[in-house]
């Protein structure tokens, strides 16, 4: 009996340091291969346009368009596509919002070796891997046990603009990281604020460090 093949993983990361860990962390897995790496969304794209994967493992942060964006786009043109997201900020800032993109699991880069290679093969599988503070998350969103909060009511996009002024980005440095023109960043910048009912940039910055979003 043939030997069933190896998952073909596609690690898209900016980091080469990342990157490498991440490689020699699964040179030690059976049956999963890194075939592939790129260091922007738009390398992503055209590698996933050239070539059949079994999993993309992509981190949120991305130089040229962000990760929850990246899925968003990924998920539109090959909607059966299995991704992994990655990610240094906490799982109660981009979890849920990442697995309602249609992202098979969440994990953070702190995580151990052995999380690392268990989501992989249940996300390449067809399974979701959810954490234990992710099913948390998750399991106070669906109960209604706690009221939502107003930062979780905005877009991926607009959440994305919060955390860039929140940072202390000028809208100016927003638009040229995200490709965008300033008239639109500031467009995100006025519906965030009606959404949150906040007046300006101070209490936004002060929200996000209320709430822990930035960390």
């Amino acid at each position: 009996m043939a030997a069933a093949k190896p998952y073909r993983i596609l690690i898209v990361d900016d980091h080469a340091l990342m990157r490498e860990g991440i490689k020699h962390i699964l040179t030690k897995a059976s049956g999963i291969q890194v075939a592939g790496e790129a260091d922007s969304s738009r390398r992503a794209q055209q590698m996933v346009r050239q070539e059949k994967w079994d999993l993309v493992l992509m981190d949120i942060d991305l130089p040229d368009r962000s990760g929850l964006e990246t899925l968003d786009l990924l998920k539109k043109e090959h909607p059966d596509l299995k991704i992994l997201m990655l990610s240094m900020q906490r799982e109660s800032h981009y979890a849920v919002r990442a697995l309602k993109s249609g992202a098979a699991g969440y994990l953070n880069k702190r995580c151990s070796p052995e999380q690392l290679i268990e989501a992989i093969r249940l996300a390449a599988s067809g399974k979701k891997y959810v954490s234990a503070e992710v099913a948390q998350e998750l399991a106070h969103t669906v109960s209604g046990e706690r009221e939502g909060l107003p930062h979780e009511t905005l877009s991926n996009r607009e959440f994305q603009t919060l955390h860039m002024i929140a940072s202390g980005l000028p809208v100016s440095a927003i638009a040229d990281k995200l490709l965008l023109s300033v008239k639109t960043v500031s467009m995100y910048r006025a519906r965030l604020l009606k959404k949150m009912q906040l007046k300006n940039n101070a209490e936004l910055t002060h929200y996000a460090f209320k709430h822990n979003l930035l960390g």
